[in-house]
């Protein structure tokens, strides 16, 4: 069984008001009713390890703005939350070990989203459980895991995605490529799994509607999390004349593969979905200023004062350099979650699944809404371009690298959303 590690904190340090705030302590709900448990599933150890950690700062964080606050009003009296995380290993067997010993531990929340073979998996455990055993109910909220199937044909009234899933954000980067006349060759690259799959196809499908004249000079899948060396890769896209390379890539397999095409003398471009983050932009160096692309739900380089206001209260909170990865939907998550338990005025997984339904929250200027449909997030997307810091746009930049990214596309709710086949049962 997972060993799970709590880290608990009694004040929180607000950068923009310095107000310190005191945990309140657990108030009774029935018989001494503690802290809201939520277990965070994710790869603390192993290729993807980094990930997991970014993850969890972010969602610390967001649990530490609700507990400074008060906690979660309800009926009985204010409740914090504690964040516990589990250790998947980057294993689908080790993640589920680590659902069983969640609810053995007393979590009815769930959180999860880098791999969606691993969600995947984890949806099939929750569905089970959750129909042989309605005492111990669980609410799955997937903050990563895009592979569109989730919200369509496997669609759960358990699970809720708070990312644009991978065909929406094929969109947002398509958007930016069919005005590229000049573009001709592209190469696709993906890890091989449920995922990588899904990117490299809406990608084939979208580039023959928007763009039929580019040639699709590369289209392959690698083992995810086990390459070592992307120099063959690199080799290959340099030699097929590509200008540019699309690829859903993430963590290690993202920043491997953009330092491996420097170094063989890859001059084209990479449309990504998270080139943004975790090494990439200190990988590729001078060689992605206005060549790496990047899209994202939001991006420290949103110009408005709100946005600043909340890049720079989360650098304050944590200011290492290497732990400089801030997600905007990751924050919704919990915002999310708070609002629908105090909606519910309870904690019971379907009284509160049924106000995540109706979920519309914001922070920082950044709105977004569930579609109760498919349990589907709506949000605006942006598109961002690689740039040295303190050219026009980019005033802050990526883990202390020089470079950050300015937004060159913002892509409403209303246009990012999507139709979905998904035929909903509820309890």
């Amino acid at each position: 069984m997972n060993q799970s590690f709590i880290w608990r904190r009694q004040a929180l340090k607000f950068a923009a008001s310095a107000l310190c705030a005191a945990a309140l302590p657990a108030v009774a709900q029935g018989a001494a009713a503690g802290p809201i448990r939520l277990a965070l599933i994710e790869s603390m150890s192993g290729p993807f390890a980094n990930t997991g950690e970014a993850v969890f700062r972010n969602l610390l964080w967001a649990v530490e703005r609700v507990n400074a606050r008060g906690g979660v009003k309800l009926p009985g009296g204010a409740r914090r939350l504690e964040l516990v995380r589990y250790d998947s290993k980057g294993q689908n067997e080790e993640a589920l070990s680590a659902l069983r010993a969640a609810i053995d531990d007393g979590a009815r929340i769930v959180l999860q989203g880098n791999s969606s073979a691993t969600a995947a998996a984890l949806l099939d455990a929750i569905d089970k459980n959750n129909e042989r055993d309605p005492q111990r109910r669980v609410l799955f909220l997937n903050y990563s895991a895009v592979d569109p199937v989730l919200t369509n044909e496997r669609c759960s009234f358990w699970h809720f995605r708070f990312d644009a899933h991978a065909d929406m954000r094929v969109t947002a980067l398509m958007d930016v490529v069919k005005d590229e006349a000049a573009l001709q060759r592209v190469y696709l690259i993906g890890q091989d799994y449920s995922f990588g799959q899904a990117v490299l196809r809406e990608s084939r499908r979208q580039l023959g509607v928007l763009r039929p004249d580019v040639q699709i000079v590369g289209d392959e899948l690698h083992p995810m999390g086990r390459v070592k060396d992307f120099a063959p890769y690199a080799s290959k896209i340099l030699a097929s004349g590509a200008q540019a390379v699309v690829t859903g890539n993430w963590g290690n397999d993202l920043t491997l593969l953009v330092k491996a095409a420097r170094e063989a003398g890859f001059n084209g471009s990479f449309y990504t979905f998270y080139g943004n983050a975790l090494g990439a932009p200190a990988a590729i160096g001078d060689a992605g200023i206005g060549r790496v692309i990047a899209v994202a739900d939001w991006l420290p380089n949103v110009q408005t004062a709100a946005s600043e206001d909340f890049y720079r209260a989360f650098r304050t909170r944590f200011p290492k350099p290497s732990e400089d990865y801030v997600h905007m939907r990751m924050q919704l998550v919990i915002e999310a979650l708070a609002q629908a338990m105090e909606r519910a005025g309870s904690v019971d997984t379907v009284a509160v699944a049924r106000a995540m339904e109706r979920a519309d929250v914001t922070l920082a200027g950044q709105r977004g809404r569930m579609r109760a449909a498919d349990h589907q997030f709506q949000q605006q997307l942006v598109v961002g371009v690689m740039d040295r810091q303190g050219a026009p746009g980019v005033k802050f930049d990526v883990e202390g690298s020089g470079y950050g990214f300015r937004v060159v596309k913002t892509v409403a709710a209303e246009r990012a959303e999507m139709p979905t086949i998904c035929r909903m049962q509820r309890p």
